[in-house]
């Protein structure tokens, strides 16, 4: 009889500890549980750093395309157009002097290479018989207009020169066409303003020898 009763207590032991230890086991996540997860981890993974990809394609294009629009705007505002037939001057073109017109206004500009040495803002020989002529032009046609002296530069930086930055050598370029215009041909200094642009304002890109040429330039823009 006490065997019997010892078994019977057994039994009900084992059958209230089963259900415990199967909730136990069907709690515990599986094997394959795991391995979706870190799939799935791992294709976020994935496309998280395609789309890092894809960002960074999208901001240099996005310079790229910053950058050409910049040297485009440049070059519609700084290069004049031909100037109409009316407005032709013989002498500046057999002196390889350049003009014509920008948003309403005539802009004469004469090449660095006629007028300075590479570096120096001392004026050649040249550079005074082609001023001469542009201010034959100034004082015939546009006697009371106002004169905006321009210096300009490519972007290649200051080596082999006294002045620190290409700004300075454009103001000072500027200044010599100022002082000779006003001290030797009579243009009127106080029709003339001057301005160093430097670098910054470009015909076109620097990216080759002769559109460098191009670039470096005093600009005489009329103002009527």
């Amino acid at each position: 009889m006490i065997c019997t009763f010892r078994s019977g207590l057994a039994l009900a032991a084992v059958l209230l500890s089963t259900p415990l230890f199967a909730s136990c086991v069907a709690g515990t996540p599986q094997p394959d549980v795991f391995d979706a997860r870190d799939a799935e981890n791992q294709a976020l993974r994935e496309e998280r750093a395609q789309l890092q990809r894809e960002l960074s394609d999208l901001r240099s294009r996005n310079n790229w395309l910053e950058a050409a629009i910049a040297e485009a705007n440049a070059r519609l505002l700084a290069e004049p157009t031909p100037a109409p037939a009316a407005e032709s001057f013989a002498e500046l073109d057999q002196l390889g002097i350049q003009y014509g017109n920008r948003d309403g206004r005539m802009v004469i500009s004469i090449p660095t290479e006629i007028t300075f040495s590479s570096g120096k803002a001392s004026l050649s020989e040249g550079g005074r018989t082609a001023l001469t002529a542009v201010a034959r032009t100034l004082l015939d046609e546009y006697a009371d207009a106002h004169y905006w002296i321009e210096g300009h530069t490519d972007n290649d930086p200051i080596s082999r020169s006294k002045f620190a930055t290409n700004r300075d050598l454009s103001i000072a370029r500027a200044m010599a066409v100022l002082h000779y215009l006003v001290g030797e041909t009579g243009v009127p200094d106080g029709q003339c303003v001057v301005a160093g642009w430097g670098e910054y304002r470009p015909l076109r890109a620097n990216d080759s020898a002769s559109n460098k040429s191009v670039n470096r330039r005093v600009e005489i823009v009329v103002e009527e």
